[in-house]
């Protein structure tokens, strides 16, 4: 503790001696601090640590300034923000509030001011992508008209919070759903450390005060977590993140945590999306598990391997034709045979030119 005291004294007090101009460069000064993260991580887990409040004013002047790096920075910690906050219940924990908050504010306005809308727009299908060819989709009801109109679709997902002074039973949550949010936005920036950390805050809040918690490895006293589906839900993407980045058996436990919890409270959309997580994970940890992994995505095959396969009326008859075709010429129709061979002429076609229908003809003509 003593060391750790040390190495965060050394920080708060260089990075008060920093200029506007060197504040540009100093995301690369922190990356190099290895022992300044870990020594972070024990200032904000002691409830009693002197240190907390101005490592909390220095994170939050790392978040407002302009540079994405000392964003990130901060934003690393949120998972472990996030339990210290919600384990205390908001009581002793005033400056890590007024972070979170002062996080929130500043993530809901763009740099003008204005209220920010997160959305989406859904590709249109009448561009090509890696994924399609227009051309591939033939002659369906999807013209190129109604095609464009895709254009004009858009899906807002988070937008027009309103700003928050203090945290309240009814706007907490909205708060916490909202960082975490924002913290999934760049979840594949952070360092295995973040990843570690959110999966120990999934599992903590999940189980703490339940019987499960006489299973785990931590025993400290703690009541238990008012938790909301939504919340549990950015937890789940996090997790799902960290699983496949170099946290395989504590990804796994806190996906199991979160669908116990799940399935005590009786929360649908969490136990529908952590169940559908747990059947596609393999059932061993896949190559390379313990370094970074990205979730691979099978690309959809070119246009030319979808033409040869596609259906369409021209083919159908081709292949109706090619079949006849081949009956006709490996069976010679007997005058016996003439009740059979309804089903293997084309309509209209029985008085055309072939040796089965020559034989047709001429019994006809014997018996008129």
């Amino acid at each position: 503790m003593a060391t750790d005291r040390g190495i965060v004294e050394d920080w708060l007090s260089e990075f008060k001696a920093l200029s506007e101009t060197q504040l540009s460069g100093y995301g690369g000064v922190l990356d190099q601090k290895n022992t300044l993260v870990p020594a972070l991580y024990s200032v904000i887990q002691d409830p009693d640590s002197e240190l907390l409040e101005p490592v909390c004013h220095q994170l939050f002047e790392l978040y407002r300034s302009s540079e994405d790096c000392l964003r990130r920075f901060t934003l690393q910690f949120l998972p472990e923000l996030l339990w210290v906050y919600l384990r205390r219940d908001g009581h002793s924990s005033g400056c890590i509030e007024a972070l979170l908050l002062g996080i929130y504010n500043l993530e809901i306005v763009d740099k003008d001011g204005n209220s920010k809308l997160l959305s989406f727009l859904i590709p249109s299908l009448s561009k090509p992508s890696i994924y399609h060819e227009p051309s591939s989709l033939g002659s369906m009801a999807l013209t190129e008209g109604a095609l464009c109109q895709h254009d004009l679709i858009r899906v807002i997902y988070s937008g027009l919070h309103p700003q928050r002074e203090t945290f309240t039973a009814q706007n907490r949550f909205e708060v916490l759903c909202f960082l975490m949010l924002c913290y999934n936005s760049l979840v594949v920036y952070m360092p295995r450390s973040s990843h570690r950390a959110v999966c120990r805050m999934s599992s903590r809040l999940c189980v703490s005060g339940f019987p499960r918690q006489q299973l785990k490895a931590w025993t400290a006293p703690c009541m238990r977590v008012l938790l909301e589906p939504q919340f549990m839900v950015q937890m789940l993407a996090a997790v799902y993140h960290a699983i496949y980045n170099g946290e395989w058996d504590a990804g796994r436990e806190a996906l199991d945590d979160i669908l116990y919890r799940a399935q005590l409270e009786l929360f649908s959309e969490p136990l529908l999306l952590g169940n559908a997580m747990k059947s596609s994970l393999p059932g061993s940890a896949p190559d390379g598990s313990q370094g970074r992994k990205v979730l691979q995505v099978e690309v959809t095959p070119s246009i030319r391997r979808i033409s040869r396969c596609t259906i369409t009326a021209a083919s159908i008859r081709r292949l109706r034709w090619k079949r006849e075709g081949e009956v006709n010429a490996s069976h010679t129709l007997a005058p016996a045979d003439l009740t059979n061979t309804g089903p293997l002429l084309p309509s209209n076609s029985w008085m055309s030119k072939g040796p089965a229908q020559s034989s047709i003809r001429s019994c006809i003509v014997q018996r008129t």
